[in-house]
C-alpha cells in the first residue's frame, strides 16, 4: 500500500543502512550489525565484536557492487580471466577494502564519534594465512588490479583451514606454530555448500564403447571427496568492480558413517571426513615423506578440479557448445601447481563431455598461460611416476597420450636426435620415473611468461631453453607489480598525504604520473616534508621494536631492512658477515666514525629446510651479541622479527632506508619487496638479480647501490672451478669474520653450532658468498658514507620514488590483457534502487 504524503510536506532522503556512505548512516549500521548479527550490546560487546560488526557493515557494501558486477558480467558474457594459483596472500582485509571504496575518512569519523578506535578494530583482523610469501601476495596484488581496471576475473585457490605457520623464535631457533586464522570466523566470505564439486582419487581406469560405437575410458575412483566453495568479493579501487576470489574446502560426501559407529568402530565412523578435510588443513605439508608428496599433489588435482568444473558449469548455464570454451574463459597458471589443470581439462572435455581428442586439445592450449616463477631446476615440480599413477590413473594416461603426440612433432624438428627429446619429454626417464609438470605446462599452454626482463631472457637460455627453440612465439616476458593501494595508500599514509598534496591523487590509479615528483627532489621544503615523513615511519616501526622485542633501537640511524623468505640464494647470511665485519672494526677501533645503523631481518624458512633455519639462528645469535655489548651502543643493532606476513610487510617497508637485494645474480625469478622498498622511498643494496636490473633502469644507476658479480659471471665462476677458499684465505677480513663464527664468539663458546654453515661456504659455496663479499663490503660503505649526506639522501630517495611508476601491478595487468589475455574492460553501473526495492 503507497504511503500518502501531505501536500506541500518536505520530504526527507534516507539512505539505505546496507549501501549509504553518510557518517550518520555507518554509525546507525554499525550498530545495527552489532546487534543483530552480533547478538551484543555495547556494554558487553569486545574489540572482536566490533570489527566483525564494522566489517560486516563494509561487507554489505562490496556485496551491492559484487552482485552487480556478477549479473553484468553474466548479461553481456564477458571473456573472463581464471586465476589458478595454489597461493592468495591477501593480507587483512577491511583497511583495503575502506581505501578502495573511498571510504576511510567517513569510517573513522564514525566509529571515532560511537567511542572506538579505527586502528584498534583494525588491529583485530586475522590475516588469511593462504600463502607463503611473493607467489600468493603478487596473485593478492593481480586480484587487487584485475579489479580496479574493471577486467572480468575469478581467482581459485585453496581455503586451506591451517595457512602458514605462525613464527616464534626460541632460543633464537624458529618454532612453527599453527596459524588459525579462522578460529574466529571470516566475515569476508560467504560459503556456497550448493557449489559441490566431485574430486576422484585413485583407484583404476578401463575401456568401453558408447552407444555410437565410439570408443571411452571410464574412471572408477578409490575415493572421492566434495569441494565446497566459499567466495570473497574482491573491490577495486574506487570503482564499482568486485570480482570474485572463489576458494575450495574439501569435504567427505558422507561425513559420518552410521554402520561402523553403531558397531562400535567410533574412529571409524569419522574416518572418511577427517581423511578428506586433510586435503585442505594446511598449506604445503612438509613433502619429504611419501605421504605429504601424496598430500600435495592431491591439493593440487583438487583446487584444479573443482575450478575447471566450475567454470564448465559457468559456460554451460548460457551456451551448449564447449567448442567456444577458450573465448569465454583464459586461465592463468601461476607456477607449476596448477599445472595438473592441463591434464583435467582434457579428461573433462574427452571423457565427460564427449569431445574428440582433437578439438579438446586445441580448446586446453587456447585456455591456458603459464607463468614461470623460478630458474632452480630443483624446483620445478616434478611427480614421481608410481606416486602419480596410484593417485590419478586417467591423468596419467592423459598424459602419456599428450606426450606422445607431442614427441611426434618434436621428432620433426629434430630427426634422429634423441637428447632434445628426453629434455623436452613430460616424462622423465633419465633415471627414477617422473611426471614434469613444468613441461606439462609449456606443452598445454598457448603462451609462457617469464616475470622480469631478466628472468625470462635466462629462462630462455637456461631450464626452458628446449622449448623457446621449439616454440618461440609463446615466450614473452610480464616483469611483475605490486599494487600502490596496499602498498602506499593504506600501508604509508603520511606519505600518501605528501605525494597527493603536491601532485594530486591521480598516481594512486596511474602510477606513471609519480614522474612529477621529480621536481621536488631539489626542492628544500619539500625534501625537509619528506625526512619528517620518513622519520614518523621510523619512530612507528621503533616503538613496535619496543613493544615486541624489548630493544630499544635509534629513529635516527639508518634503517638497513632485509625481510623476506630465508633462503640460501637470498643471502640472508652475507648480509650476516656485513654485521660481523662492522661490529669487528668498531671492537679494534672503538673511536671510529661511521654511520649509526640498525639492521632488520624478517623471514620465515620453510619447516623441512635446515640451513635456512641455521641462517635465522645466526642472525639472532649476532643479535644476541652485538645488542648486549656496550661498545655498539646506538651504532650498531641486530633485530629479527618474527613472524613476517602482510601486515608485518605494511608497517616494515614504509621505516626502510636501505633495502637488502642481495639474492646470487641468476637465482631471483623477480621479487617484489625490492619493488614495495622503493615505492615508500628506501634506497636499494643489490645485485643484477630479477627486477632488480630493471628497477635501476628505472631509478638510474646513481641512485641504486650495486655490487657483486652478474648472472653470466656466476655461471662462468661455477664453469672454471670456483674455489671459495680462495676468495677466504685471500682477504683477511673476511677469513677473521668467519673464524670469529667458528670459534663460538656468538654461541656461547659453541664451535660446532654454525659448523654446517661455513662447512658449506667454505666447500661450496653455491651462492657466492665468499665471491661477492667484499664487493658487497664496499658498497655497504658506499651507502653509509651516502647516508651521511642528508640532502643528497633525500633527493635519492624521492628520485627512487617518482621513477617507479612501472612496477605497478596495474601495469603489468595492462601487459597481460593485451599480450596474453586478449581481454577488454567492463564497466558496472550501479542502480540507483537496491535488489529489495526492485523486487517490491
Amino acid at each position: 500500500m503507497a504511503t500518502l504524503i501531505p501536500p506541500g510536506c518536505p520530504t526527507v532522503a534516507v539512505e539505505d543502512d546496507r549501501t549509504g556512505v553518510s557518517v550518520e548512516t555507518l554509525k546507525r549500521a554499525f550498530m545495527d550489525n552489532l546487534f543483530y548479527l552480533q547478538g551484543r550490546f555495547p556494554e558487553v560487546a569486545t574489540l572482536n565484536d566490533y570489527y566483525l560488526a564494522l566489517s560486516f557493515t563494509i561487507r554489505d557494501r562490496l556485496l551491492h557492487r559484487w552482485l552487480h558486477t556478477a549479473q553484468t558480467y553474466r548479461d553481456q558474457e564477458s571473456r573472463t580471466v581464471c586465476y589458478l594459483s595454489a597461493e592468495f596472500l591477501m593480507g587483512p582485509h577491511l583497511g583495503n577494502n575502506l581505501i578502495n571504496l573511498g571510504l576511510y575518512e567517513q569510517v573513522n569519523q564514525a566509529i571515532s564519534e560511537l567511542g572506538l578506535d579505527l586502528q584498534e578494530l583494525l588491529g583485530k583482523e586475522e590475516e588469511p594465512g593462504l600463502g607463503n610469501g611473493g607467489l600468493g601476495r603478487l596473485a593478492a596484488c593481480y586480484l587487487d588490479s584485475l579489479a580496479s581496471l574493471e577486467i572480468p576475473a575469478i581467482g581459485y585457490g585453496i581455503r586451506y583451514e591451517f595457512g602458514i605457520f605462525d613464527q616464534e623464535i626460541r632460543d633464537g631457533w624458529q618454532v612453527e606454530i599453527t596459524d588459525k586464522w579462522l578460529r574466529y570466523g571470516n566475515p569476508w566470505e560467504i560459503v556456497r555448500p550448493e557449489i559441490s564439486m566431485p574430486v576422484k582419487f585413485g583407484g583404476h581406469t578401463y575401456t568401453y564403447t558408447d552407444d555410437q560405437g565410439r570408443l571411452r575410458v571410464q574412471w572408477e575412483p578409490h575415493r572421492v571427496v566434495q569441494g565446497i566453495a566459499y567466495d570473497t568479493p574482491i573491490l577495486g579501487y574506487k570503482v564499482n568492480t568486485a570480482n570474485m576470489l572463489r576458494l575450495w574446502r574439501a569435504e567427505a560426501i558422507e561425513s559420518f558413517d552410521f554402520q561402523a559407529f553403531n558397531t562400535g568402530n567410533y574412529y571409524g565412523a569419522v574416518h572418511e571426513k577427517m581423511s578428506s578435510e586433510n586435503i585442505t588443513k594446511v598449506l604445503y605439508p612438509n613433502d619429504e615423506p611419501s605421504q605429504g608428496k601424496e598430500l600435495r599433489l592431491s591439493q593440487q588435482y583438487f583446487f584444479c578440479s573443482c575450478s575447471l568444473q566450475d567454470m564448465i558449469r559457468l559456460y554451460l548455464q548460457k551456451e551448449t557448445d564447449l567448442r567456444k570454451f577458450h573465448e569465454k574463459f583464459v586461465v592463468q597458471l601461476n607456477d607449476t601447481h596448477p599445472a595438473i589443470a592441463v591434464a583435467e581439462l582434457m579428461r573433462l572435455l574427452v571423457d565427460k563431455h564427449y569431445v574428440d581428442w582433437d578439438t579438446a586439445w586445441d580448446i586446453t592450449q587456447k585456455t591456458f598461460a603459464y607463468t614461470n616463477h623460478t630458474l632452480l631446476p630443483e624446483a620445478l615440480e616434478k611427480w614421481p611416476l608410481e606416486l602419480f599413477g596410484s593417485l590419478l590413473p586417467r591423468h596419467l594416461e592423459i598424459i602419456y597420450e599428450i606426450n606422445q603426440r607431442f614427441l611426434d612433432q618434436v621428432r620433426l624438428c629434430y630427426p634422429g636426435d634423441s637428447e632434445p627429446l628426453a629434455r623436452l619429454s613430460i616424462i622423465d626417464e633419465s633415471g627414477a620415473r617422473y611426471v614434469r609438470m613444468a613441461n606439462l605446462a609449456c606443452v598445454g599452454s598457448h603462451a609462457i611468461n617469464g616475470v622480469a626482463a631478466l628472468h625470462t631472457e635466462l629462462l630462455k637460455q637456461t631450464v626452458l631453453k628446449d622449448f623457446y627453440q621449439i616454440y618461440p612465439e609463446k615466450f614473452t616476458n610480464k616483469t611483475n607489480g605490486v599494487t600502490p593501494r596496499r602498498w602506499m595508500v593504506l600501508s604509508n599514509p603520511p606519505l600518501t598525504k605528501l605525494l597527493s598534496d603536491r601532485i594530486g591523487e591521480g598516481w594512486i590509479k596511474d602510477l606513471d604520473q609519480l614522474h612529477q615528483l621529480e621536481s621536488g627532489a631539489t626542492d628544500t621544503g619539500f625534501q625537509d616534508a619528506w625526512h619528517a615523513m620518513k622519520l614518523d615511519r621510523k619512530q612507528t616501526l621503533a616503538a613496535y621494536i619496543k613493544q615486541k622485542m624489548g630493544v630499544t633501537v635509534n629513529p635516527d640511524s639508518l634503517f638497513d631492512i632485509q625481510v623476506k623468505r630465508i633462503h640460501e640464494y637470498k643471502r640472508q647470511h652475507l648480509n650476516v658477515l656485513h654485521i660481523i665485519t662492522l661490529y669487528q672494526r668498531l671492537k679494534e677501533n672503538p673511536n671510529l666514525d661511521i654511520q649509526p645503523r640498525t639492521f632488520i631481518f624478517g623471514g620465515k624458512a620453510a619447516p623441512g629446510y635446515f640451513m635456512a633455519k641455521l641462517i635465522i639462528k645466526l642472525i639472532n645469535s649476532v643479535a644476541d651479541v652485538v645488542n648486549r655489548d656496550p661498545a655498539m651502543a646506538d651504532r650498531l643493532k641486530v633485530i629479527f622479527l618474527p613472524d613476517y606476513n602482510v601486515t608485518f610487510g605494511q608497517r616494515v617497508y614504509p621505516a626502510a632506508d636501505l633495502s637488502e637485494q642481495i639474492s646470487t645474480a641468476g637465482f631471483e625469478a623477480s621479487g617484489t619487496g625490492n619493488m614495495k622498498f622503493s615505492l615508500n622511498g628506501s634506497l636499494t643494496i643489490g645485485t643484477l638479480d630479477g627486477a632488480n636490473v630493471e628497477i635501476r633502469e628505472e631509478v638510474r644507476p646513481e641512485n641504486f647501490f650495486l655490487f657483486g658479480l652478474n648472472a653470466e659471471e656466476v655461471q662462468n665462476l661455477y664453469h672454471s672451478g670456483y674455489r671459495p677458499w680462495d676468495y677466504a684465505n685471500g682477504n683477511p677480513t673476511l677469513k677473521g669474520v668467519l673464524d670469529l663464527i667458528g670459534c663460538g664468539h656468538f654461541s656461547h663458546g659453541d664451535g660446532q653450532l654454525f659448523k654446517p654453515l661455513l662447512d658449506n661456504l667454505w666447500q661450496s659455496d653455491r651462492y657466492c658468498l665468499m665471491a661477492d663479499y667484499q664487493s658487497y663490503i664496499d658498497c655497504q660503505d658506499q651507502a653509509g658514507q651516502a647516508y651521511q649526506n642528508h640532502r643528497q639522501w633525500l633527493k635519492m630517495s624521492i628520485l627512487n620514488v617518482a621513477r617507479m611508476g612501472k612496477f605497478s601491478s596495474d601495469r603489468s595487468i595492462r601487459d597481460y590483457c593485451r599480450d596474453i589475455w586478449h581481454v577488454e574492460p567492463v564497466s558496472i553501473d550501479l542502480p540507483t534502487t537496491s535488489y529489495l526495492s526492485n523486487e517490491s
